[in-house]
């Protein structure tokens, strides 16, 4: 075994990664970017090296520096997590040409799998069926529509050179295929400098189902069986489990044994991930997709039914021990599910409550709380503290749950979910909360746009009442006067007392993402009164603070008290209950009519829904909009958002070009409902010409 092993990754996975080191006894040395100095990983590693600023391909993505530290630490391994460099075939060739072992496959497999064209062509001809696609590789976006339209519609864009989802487009329409293999494009470019496409059949209602393979240097191939990850959103899984509800012994022994002859056909080693399409009206029917050639986010549920520790057993392969293991050996024992807790705000679209958009989140976790309990597993690169920016995935924790079965995992996921509090950071937590209790999710009823079709019924529409009132009541006590030597003021109490009756005091609040609501408090102590909304329509509810432990809040309402996790930041509360964190902020409604009435972020403006970068400009100031018609192009946490033209008008102002870094909310272009003018005041021939900026 090694002495010292590299850890070039961050966040979550370099916990994790760092976690087995230490059960081993080996040395364990983080890497971080100016961004991640503080971060978990590093604080945990037993030496941690700077390899550079905040932008990946300036640290994480740069082989030299990596090697620098490996070298200035007397690493004599490296283990590469996911992501960044995991399946980069010529980082794992520099470092083994450096003299030091890589914790992952031979990069000859890495190659050869990364390439999904040679991939399906590798294992089909082992005898793994392969879905239908297109065949040859660097194909011209003509030659991707001509194989989309030969293998018909709908299909599927995919890179040809990464996974994880990005890049994926569904195309149902044939008219939409030169924007969707141009965006597809853009991303694979963006995630893996590689922008190579390849088109497959779509199926509907399919079934993502994969198998786990660890093989050693010593000729033993291994599936540990497999995880159900149909649950997604924009291709990205966000709950998975092991097994699969679906699978029966001899379909699973089937695509175990698939799985095991691809690994074969590349010379693998160490831990990877076969993965198999499978329609949902044919379970016994699978089709090879691809290799993932690393640890997969989604290892811990084959873990926990297993026993096997995956990166364990991936460091003793990459330093020559043999597995201990016949195929007959590996038990599958109970059930276990993971849920990603991501760094995103779940809103339903203003102009579509039916649609619901996942836009990342940013900021500072200003209070922690991870679960614990029976057959709870927690991997987390968070601490109270941590500053969670745009510049990389918005991954930020999984929360895992095993049982003896299926119901009792479920069961403990929801209740882990409901214990875990990020504040200062939206996350999804809630979302998957209410995720993992749907009846389609509780009966095993999956498939991989289970989520696109049922996410409007798990996002609240508006925000509890009790939710205003804690904040309302919250800020009527830092109205009250402080004591001064055992005294105060009873003239100075906002109690709203009066000579002719009690007065009400009004709290403006907003939630980002909803209608600012006016909460009017009167009276003091257990006369207090709180009226939520509209004073004409509002009833007066009796309600006021607890006396709470620290981090807390607690609410009595009407006779019903309510806990929240409490956190202040500025003139914001953070409050947090069942896996949901809020903020509520004071909102001045002078000062929004003041700006509504200049115009500069009235119903014409486009802001920006988060904190990211301007990718792509395909408007001018001076053009003529339709309602809908692209406008830019945003990207964070390497996700893409396209702002729309609001209604049909003249783009007046657009302040933006590629490149260009913006803050959530920031104006980024304003689209006027009249015609462009020329300077005598006249419409603008030009005004209905289309140009995309230069990219």
């Amino acid at each position: 075994m090694f002495d010292t092993v590299l850890v070039a990754n961050r966040g979550e996975i370099a916990v994790r990664v760092i976690r087995t080191l230490r059960a081993l006894g080996v040395r364990s040395v983080a890497v971080h970017s100016d961004a991640d100095a503080d971060a978990r990983h590093v604080r945990e590693a037993d030496t941690a090296v700077r390899i550079g600023p905040t932008p990946a391909a300036a640290s994480y993505l740069s082989t030299e520096r990596l090697l620098a530290a490996a070298e200035a630490t007397g690493a004599r391994a490296v283990h590469p997590g996911y992501g960044f460099l995991a399946e980069n075939a010529a980082f794992a060739r520099a470092v083994t040409d450096a003299g030091l072992a890589f914790v992952g496959p031979p990069a000859d497999a890495i190659e050869l799998m990364g390439d999904k064209i040679r991939a399906k062509a590798t294992v089909g001809a082992a005898g793994v069926p392969v879905v239908p696609g297109s065949a040859g590789s660097g194909l011209s976006d003509d030659q991707l529509v001509a194989a989309a339209e030969e293998i018909g519609m709908p299909v599927l864009l995919k890179p040809s050179a990464g996974g994880g989802g990005k890049g994926m487009r569904l195309v149902r329409e044939p008219g939409r295929l030169a924007d969707e293999i141009a965006a597809a494009r853009r991303e694979a470019r963006a995630s893996f400098g590689d922008d190579t496409l390849l088109v497959e059949r779509w199926i509907d209602r399919p079934r993502h189902i994969e198998i786990q393979v660890l093989a050693d240097g010593h000729g033993t191939v291994l599936h540990l069986g497999e995880r159900e990850c149909s649950l997604q959103r924009r291709h990205q899984k966000i709950i998975e489990e092991a097994p699969s509800p679906l699978l029966d012994e001899a379909t699973r022994a089937a695509m175990g044994a698939a799985a095991v002859e691809a690994a074969r056909s590349c010379g693998y080693r160490g831990a990877g991930t076969v993965e198999f399409i499978v329609p949902g009206d044919e379970p016994g029917a699978h089709w090879f997709m691809e290799m993932n050639t690393r640890l997969q986010v989604e290892h811990p549920v084959t873990e926990l039914i297993t026993g096997v520790d995956l990166v364990e057993w991936q460091l003793r392969v990459a330093a020559g021990e043999p597995l201990p293991w016949a195929q007959s050996d590996i038990r599958l024992t109970g059930h276990a599910v993971e849920a990603r807790i991501c760094a995103e705000t779940a809103r339903r679209a203003a102009d579509d409550p039916g649609r619901v958009d996942f836009l990342p989140s940013a900021g500072t976790v200003l209070l922690l709380r991870e679960p614990t309990g029976d057959g709870v597993r927690v991997d987390s690169g968070l601490l109270a503290g941590t500053e969670v920016s745009t510049s990389y995935d918005p991954m930020l924790a999984k929360v895992v749950a095993h049982g003896p079965d299926r119901p009792t995992a479920l069961r403990r996921l929801r209740a882990a979910l409901a214990a875990t509090t990020v504040l200062g950071v939206d996350t999804n937590a809630a979302f998957l909360r209410a995720l993992a209790d749907l009846p389609a999710v509780r009966d095993g009823d999956l498939d991989t746009g289970l989520v696109d079709r049922e996410a409007a019924g798990l996002v609240p529409e508006g925000v509890p009442e009790e939710v205003y009132a804690a904040a309302a009541l919250l800020g009527q006590a830092a109205l009250a006067p402080a004591d001064t030597d055992g005294w105060r003021d009873p003239f100075a109490a906002a109690d709203g007392w009066r000579l002719d009756g009690t007065a009400w005091t009004t709290h403006h609040l907003r939630v980002p993402g909803h209608e600012p609501v006016a909460v009017a408090v009167r009276g003091a102590g257990a006369a207090t009164e709180v009226r939520v909304g509209d004073p004409e329509r509002a009833v007066p509810v009796a309600a006021r603070l607890l006396p709470a432990a620290d981090g807390e809040v607690r609410l009595l309402r009407d006779g019903v008290q309510t806990t929240f996790a409490h956190a202040v930041s500025g003139g914001t509360h953070w409050l947090g209950r069942d896996g949901a964190g809020l903020q509520v902020q004071a909102h001045d409604p002078v000062a929004a009519a003041l700006l509504g009435a200049a115009g500069a972020h009235g119903a014409d403006a486009l802001t920006a829904p988060m904190p990211g970068t301007v990718t792509v400009v395909k408007a001018r100031t001076g053009e003529q909009v339709t309602a809908g018609q692209p406008l830019l192009i945003v990207e964070a946490m390497k996700m893409e958002h396209v702002i729309a033209a609001p209604h049909d008008g003249t783009v007046v102002e657009l302040d933006v070009r590629p490149g260009t870094t913006v803050a959530m909310d920031q104006v980024l272009a304003v689209v006027d409902p009249g015609p462009a003018a020329d300077p005598d005041g006249l419409p603008s021939p030009g005004a209905g010409h289309h140009q995309e900026a230069p990219r």
